[in-house]
């Protein structure tokens, strides 16, 4: 029987101890999350196609309920052949895992990072969403989640595509990640990170035959006849192959030979005929331009004003006293981070807005407001 290699209370421990309540630590770690601000705006983040008309093109909310709800399924799998995993733990992990993306989705994150790199630090949306829980969230407390869920958090995306993953056998660091070549203390950590995958290649097909991008005859006849035609049925084929071929390793999630390579081939093709797509292209470029220059405009701002919150009040424009009022508010937590570069003030601030804020952002400080006439 599979267990975690840590000892089950390093896995609970808070950073601020707290009374048990009926709800038990991970499902209080789901609704500390839910009910956070963090997670209400990604409702209004891409996942891969910009600000759609259509009400039914996957936003970033909807990808992380598929993530929490694949990744929960596998545990449930593995814990009835006798593994000893906790669901909502999985669950917990899948609703955070993308809390801190940067608006516009992955066009966002690639503009931060080259934006935060002179300073030498990575912007990864996977660290920024640890920061967010442990930090940003709550005026600067953080949500007290667990350390399983947090390490689950931080670890959850990797560089390429595993065939196989195991826990790593110590307890992380999760205060000094500073890059993408760790992996989660915990099976349900590492579900989450096959759950991820799962939830977008399938689903990234149908919101790109909605928007006219392919067909669904384009997708190669030996993908849909190994994965399945839809979502649902790729979801599934690939949800029972972790299941299956984990139980048969033992001490391992992971996938089949056949179906990681089959995963592979559906990414590149995903790749090819989506997220290089020359409309994404544009659309990426766009976005791109629009971060980068609230970016400098907030840096300029700062360097003006620095910490005398009054002198943003006095701007007309609004988006310049709503940066103010941010700065004040978490004025404790970025004095006590003095080490920082002072660039993180605005990083934390365009990471944290929607496609929707950034759109306005851009519109009061390029347009004058209206003259209205009685």
């Amino acid at each position: 029987m599979a267990s975690n290699p840590l000892d089950g209370a390093i896995y609970r421990e808070r950073t601020h101890e707290r009374e048990k309540d009926v709800r038990g630590d991970y499902f209080r770690d789901q609704t500390a999350i839910i009910h956070s601000t963090a997670f209400r705006r990604l409702k209004h983040k891409t996942q891969v196609f910009f600000s759609p008309e259509n009400d039914h093109v996957c936003t970033r909310i909807e990808h992380v309920l598929h993530v929490a709800t694949i990744a929960a399924t596998i545990c449930k799998g593995l814990v009835e052949d006798g593994w000893n995993l906790d669901i909502d733990m999985a669950y917990a992990i899948g609703l955070g895992h993308d809390i801190g993306h940067a608006p516009f989705g992955h066009a966002g994150e690639t503009k931060l990072q080259e934006l935060l790199e002179p300073s030498g630090f990575l912007f990864a949306h996977e660290i920024n969403s640890y920061r967010v829980v442990e930090h940003i969230a709550n005026h600067g407390q953080g949500l007290n989640l667990t350390y399983g869920v947090k390490d689950g958090i931080i670890f959850h995306n990797g560089e390429k595509i595993e065939q196989s993953l195991k826990p790593e056998e110590h307890r992380n660091d999760l205060e000094n990640v500073r890059d993408r070549t760790g992996k989660p203390s915990s099976y349900e950590g590492c579900a989450v990170r096959f759950a991820d995958k799962i939830a977008y290649l399938g689903r990234d097909i149908e919101d790109a035959m909605l928007a006219g991008f392919i067909k669904r005859e384009d997708v190669p006849e030996k993908l849909r006849a190994a994965l399945g035609d839809t979502n649902g049925e790729i979801i599934n084929t690939l949800v029972m192959d972790v299941i299956s071929s984990s139980i048969a390793s033992g001490d391992a999630i992971c996938l089949s030979e056949e179906k990681h390579g089959l995963i592979l081939q559906l990414y590149d093709f995903d790749r090819n005929h989506i997220y290089n797509h020359e409309k994404i292209l544009r659309y990426k470029e766009s976005c791109q331009s629009i971060v980068e220059a609230l970016f400098e405009y907030l840096s300029v701002l700062y360097e003006q004003c620095g910490d005398e919150y009054e002198r943003y009040e006095k701007s007309p424009v609004l988006f310049v006293r709503r940066f103010g009022r941010y700065l004040k508010e978490m004025d404790a937590f970025y004095r006590a981070s003095a080490g920082e570069t002072p660039n993180f003030r605005v990083i934390d601030y365009v990471a944290g807005m929607t496609d929707l804020y950034a759109l306005e952002c851009m519109r009061e400080i390029t347009l004058p407001d209206p003259i209205h006439f009685e």
